[in-house]
């Protein structure tokens, strides 16, 4: 990963939003975009993004946020773009990049920035998971939350009472194990995002970096007219077998080979006024000089037993703030693990204000339907704006 920072061009923002850095978040020198600056004393959002993203995708939701009145503030988190500090080497440090080491530079950022707690913390992607995070740990900080993308199911409750009624064992599918022995064999995207092969595809991919990352937001997007989600029956591999190739891969080709298929054209590329080439530009030029383990370690995390042991402190305790979900029609990430979407809205968060697919969006919600999110998250933040004030 190339560190110097002194050369690289500013990015083209709207007028309005400014970049900056700030240092000292648990050791990171962390890059940040800001809209509503100007008017000390606001109250602050804070943007989560996913990945392959950047704080760059919430430029066309952060200005409607700031005229309403508010401080936003969007990092490039911990192992993307021109946030520096962090460990690129697949056989360095991996732990903070788990979810609450996530976690914890969010805190530390909103504190940095004088902020003893914020009206709310919206993450896109994996930035949904980490927002999730951060209102469940810190629901004092964190004072609502809204996830897109990526239903959070919540934490799976302890064996209670088992000196009495031993807890039985549960079999369920290992579908990391059952996908490749489908006659079709599969694999799931985040088992080969957690090898060491990824990262090196990706980067020198045969189309070239810019056309790859092209062709994934283009796959995963409402412009590719395959993208029909619907709810899977169980999380077995026979059923998720039924999700694009993004998700489930085939099990002898890498990401760059899944997604050549579907480059779109140039009379389509020209057409897509959701990411314009410039734009477009801004991800391939960012992940030219950063390469994709920075973001790719966060996927590892997942496969770490100790790392995932850890959230047993917060087993079955639900999410109390206000919350709520937006995510597109046309996004598999809602069904993408069987049962998640439902077990969110009916188990985890117990104050959901609304749950809402967006026509006309896939899986970059904010970016393809940036009218329709920034509406919604308005209503919504009115909402707790005036019960704050009754």
């Amino acid at each position: 990963m190339h560190t110097d920072l002194s050369e690289l061009q500013p990015l083209s923002l709207p007028a309005g939003i400014r970049s900056r850095y700030v240092d000292g978040i648990n050791g990171l020198r962390m890059h940040v975009l800001e809209a509503g600056f100007e008017t000390a004393g606001l109250p602050c959002i804070l943007l989560l993004h996913g990945f392959p993203e950047l704080a760059y995708s919430w430029r066309k939701i952060m200005l409607p946020l700031a005229q309403a009145g508010y401080h936003v503030i969007a990092p490039d988190q911990r192992g993307y773009g021109r946030t520096t500090g962090w460990d690129a080497d697949y056989d360095g440090n991996l732990h903070d990049f788990h979810l609450l080491g996530i976690t914890r530079d969010a805190l530390a950022l909103v504190y940095a920035f004088g902020y003893r707690s914020v009206a709310a913390v919206i993450g896109h992607d994996f930035g949904s998971p980490v927002a999730a995070c951060c209102a469940l740990a810190r629901p004092d900080v964190f004072r609502s939350v809204v996830t897109m993308s990526a239903p959070n199911p919540g934490i799976a409750p302890l064996p209670f009472d088992s000196l009495v009624h031993p807890a039985q064992p549960i079999s369920t599918e290992n579908v990391i194990e059952t996908l490749p022995a489908l006659k079709q064999p599969r694999k799931h995207y985040q088992w080969y995002y957690s090898g060491r092969s990824a990262n090196a595809d990706m980067m020198n991919a045969p189309q070239g970096l810019h056309a790859f990352m092209r062709a994934y937001y283009h796959y995963k997007s409402a412009d590719w007219k395959g993208n029909k989600p619907f709810r899977l029956a169980a999380r077995t591999a026979a059923e998720m077998a039924k999700m694009p190739t993004y998700y489930i891969m085939n099990r002898d080709e890498d990401m760059a080979q899944t997604v050549a298929p579907y480059m779109p054209g140039a009379d389509e590329i020209a057409a897509c006024r959701w990411l314009t080439e410039e734009e477009m530009r801004v991800y391939s030029s960012e992940y030219a000089r950063t390469g994709f383990q920075g973001g790719l370690q966060w996927y590892r995390t997942r496969f770490v037993p100790a790392y995932n042991a850890e959230f047993q402190l917060f087993a079955g305790r639900t999410t109390d703030v206000p919350s709520a979900f937006i995510a597109g029609t046309s996004d598999w990430g809602v069904y993408q693990w069987p049962g998640d979407f439902e077990a969110m809205q009916e188990k985890y968060f117990s104050d959901m204000r609304g749950v809402h697919l967006l026509e006309g969006a896939g899986h970059w919600v904010q970016q393809e339907q940036p009218e329709q999110v920034s509406a919604l998250l308005l209503a919504f933040l009115r909402r707790q704006r005036g019960a704050a004030t009754a």
